[in-house]
């Protein structure tokens, strides 16, 4: 392994190189903005879903719009959208339908957000640091659709495409993972806290992707 080493580390610097591991302690980084610079998820359940979760963590001093995961399929490019309107202000769209959610801004230091949704009730969540903002409603009924593309740091206009550089994301993201089901309350902290939770759709600490553009896997700069 430790021959092998190096050459991951090139590998994982590479624009466009697909690999498949374990980013415990990892960033993307996405240092300009850019219409082409994006990282490809390939998640390793494809489904429809009729609930799910989703959580990252970011580090950017952005105050423009920006997207930080987006979910598209043939039939709907904003599946399941999450968006940052403006600092404090958070957007979730799940099948086209868009939820608007205030939470408290942080700057200089990296936020950790968790976003659920179950159609039975339409219920969103959104999770900030640990700690639940006020819940909205989506779509009840509806199912989330599978053959998905899934883009960090730029909005899909299309799938798989319509970029548009003033939505996306300058920073850092990182610790993205997503189930096909709500967490409860009490997971939602102990990932927060200690990230040991076991995803079944995407899983951060065994992550098949694919990079494109000036996309830069680093070593996180908060732990």
């Amino acid at each position: 392994m430790e021959k092998l080493w190096p050459c991951l580390l090139v590998l994982m610097n590479l624009p466009g190189a697909f690999l498949q591991i374990d980013l415990d302690e990892k960033a993307f980084v996405f240092p300009r903005e850019s219409e082409n610079s994006y990282v490809i998820l390939f998640p390793q359940l494809q489904k429809p879903m009729k609930a799910f979760t989703v959580c990252l963590q970011v580090y950017t001093d952005l105050t423009r719009p920006h997207s930080l995961f987006s979910y598209a399929t043939k039939s709907q490019s904003n599946e399941i959208l999450l968006f940052k309107e403006r600092p404090g202000l958070f957007s979730v769209s799940v099948g086209g339908s868009d939820a608007f959610i205030n939470f408290p801004q942080k700057f200089y230091a990296p936020q950790h957000f968790c976003v659920t949704w179950e159609s039975v009730t339409g219920l969103t969540e959104l999770w900030v640091d640990g700690k639940p903002m006020v819940r909205a409603s989506l779509r009840r009924g509806y199912t989330v659709g599978s053959g998905a593309s899934i883009v960090l740091g730029q909005e899909q206009d299309s799938f798989g495409g319509g970029f548009d550089k003033n939505q996306s994301l300058v920073g850092d993201i990182e610790d993205v993972n997503m189930w096909d089901f709500v967490l409860s309350p009490s997971q939602i902290l102990t990932l927060y806290t200690t990230r040991a939770l076991s995803p079944n759709v995407l899983n951060w600490r065994n992550l098949r992707y694919e990079t494109r553009g000036e996309v830069f896997l680093k070593k996180e700069l908060w732990s």
